[in-house]
């Protein structure tokens, strides 16, 4: 065995504790006869997720994948969802089976390599039986390495140095995780992959991170001027870092969340688009005759579009990939906020409850945008079974929104407009009329047209006669 070898497994077993993470694909370099491989842990494909289960496997052993292909279907407590790959390889083992129980975040669930020449050594691979497998994490210092029998002068490995491990680990010893193409391409470049910002799962550094990266604006943020500020390294990682004609503004890890959801939703599923104009005359008076200050349009809306669901119970419902599951309940997301203020938060069996209980739990979820407000975890998290967005007090007219996976369908309303109709009264041809237009973006998997259309209408009607609201 090589002294690069010897120095290498030293290093890995020194620095066994990062095997834990749960998004850090493990690069192996061959300690036996396997070839170079990752061993893929069970991502947390949400806020929550503890533990899922394998639903479907979209790709079998030896087949080559590439960045945006679905290796998986993931059964969670909440929905059904896909994990995709973030860079090009071989499937070489499936480490759990479809339909294999519950796993827990960061358990291995397969194996890739580079090549799809590798994925003949993988037939029996094992993690129970190979000496790949990572050692569980101790407190206690690391034993040595075995001394390798042909070479006696190998037992004690020579001390490290940065030309040995450029590429394995960082000037402050943890671990640079990163893709086999972009330790490739960072070795052809001259780049420190230390000091390339990673945003693939985990952190993990990809092909597409080395080529984007611009080293002097690394430079130019590690020479910043130092602050005597006690938060100076906490406030240094979000300061927006100067190009040449550009600005780069750091994301927070819940924004870079909610962009990959959303680019993920709106590449599966099959969008459409079902807009009306609704007239709020009735509504505004409904409004104004409950005398409760707590109760404005926004929550008389949000209860119209719960009832909905009672004439269309279709549209609360979600894509499963083999079945539609149709819930009774309607827990409703209602977007609040704006950037990295942006939040979700799930109004519970919003059909069955009051109006003055809707508009309490909405006032709390909107207090969030209150950097002073106390912790309010439960509440902005979650996935319910349908999505309202309120455009009207940005003056929007329309909006089409982004469908929220695995709902079937998400709803936007627009601003109040004074507009000219047409009269109910025979003794004048016009009158003037508060009218709203509401889109409902629908999933056409589970949502067709007409479907989506009495949705509509239903909640038209509710809101035209909103006397409905109150029984």
């Amino acid at each position: 065995m090589t002294t690069a070898s010897l120095l290498t497994r030293y290093l890995l077993r020194k620095h066994s504790a990062v095997f834990t993470r749960y998004q850090q694909s493990i690069l192996l370099r061959p300690f036996s006869s396997l070839p170079s491989h990752h061993v893929v842990g069970l991502p947390s494909l949400s806020p929550t997720m503890e533990s899922g289960s394998i639903a479907s496997w979209n790709l079998k052993e030896g087949d080559s994948f590439a960045a945006g292909d679905v290796f998986c279907s993931v059964e969670t407590d909440k929905a059904t969802v896909d994990f995709e790959a973030q860079d090009d390889g071989v499937l070489a083992k499936i480490l759990v089976q479809a339909g294999g129980g519950d796993i827990k975040v960061g358990e291995p669930i397969m194996v890739t390599v580079d090549s799809a020449d590798d994925v003949a050594a993988f037939q029996t691979f094992s993690l129970d039986t190979t000496s790949a497998a990572p050692p569980a994490a101790s407190s206690a210092p690391p034993l040595p390495p075995a001394a390798p029998v042909a070479s006696p002068t190998a037992v004690t490995p020579p001390p490290p140095t940065p030309a040995a491990v450029p590429a394995a680990l960082s000037a402050n010893g943890d671990r640079i995780v990163a893709s086999p193409k972009a330790y490739k391409v960072a070795k052809e470049l001259g780049y420190d992959l230390a000091a390339i910002p990673g945003t693939g799962p985990g952190g993990r550094i990809l092909a597409a991170d080395v080529h984007e990266f611009v080293p002097s604006a690394a430079v130019a943020a590690v020479t910043a001027p130092p602050t005597e500020a006690p938060g100076a390294v906490a406030v240094a990682t979000a300061t927006p870092t100067l190009g040449d004609g550009f600005t780069d503004y750091p994301l927070s890890d819940a924004s870079k969340e909610v962009a990959a959801r959303l680019a993920q939703s709106k590449r599966n599923v099959p969008h459409y688009y079902l807009t009306v104009d609704i007239n709020c005359d009735e509504l505004l008076k409904l409004r104004d005759s409950l005398g409760m200050p707590e109760i404005g349009v926004y929550e008389l809306l949000i209860k119209a579009a719960a009832l909905s669901m009672q004439a269309v119970p279709t549209v609360n419902a979600a894509w499963m990939g083999d079945f539609v599951r149709v819930y009774d309940a309607v827990d409703m997301n209602v977007v609040v906020g704006s950037g990295d203020e942006l939040y979700t938060p799930v109004l519970r069996d919003v059909g069955r409850r009051g109006l003055k209980a809707i508009a309490k739990e909405l006032a709390t979820a909107v207090s969030a945008l209150d950097p002073n407000a106390e912790a309010i975890a439960p509440l902005t998290n979650g996935v319910g079974t349908f999505t309202f967005l309120n455009l009207g007090m940005y003056g929007i007219k329309a909006c089409a929104p982004i469908i929220r996976e695995p709902q079937a369908c998400a709803l936007a309303v627009g601003a109040l407009e004074t507009r000219i109709v047409p009269s109910n009264d025979p003794d004048t041809i016009y009158q003037e009329s508060e009218v709203l237009t509401a889109t409902l973006s629908c999933d056409h998997r589970v949502v067709d047209g007409a479907v989506g259309a009495q949705w509509l209408a239903a909640f038209k009607g509710h809101i035209e006669n909103p006397v409905t609201l109150l029984l």
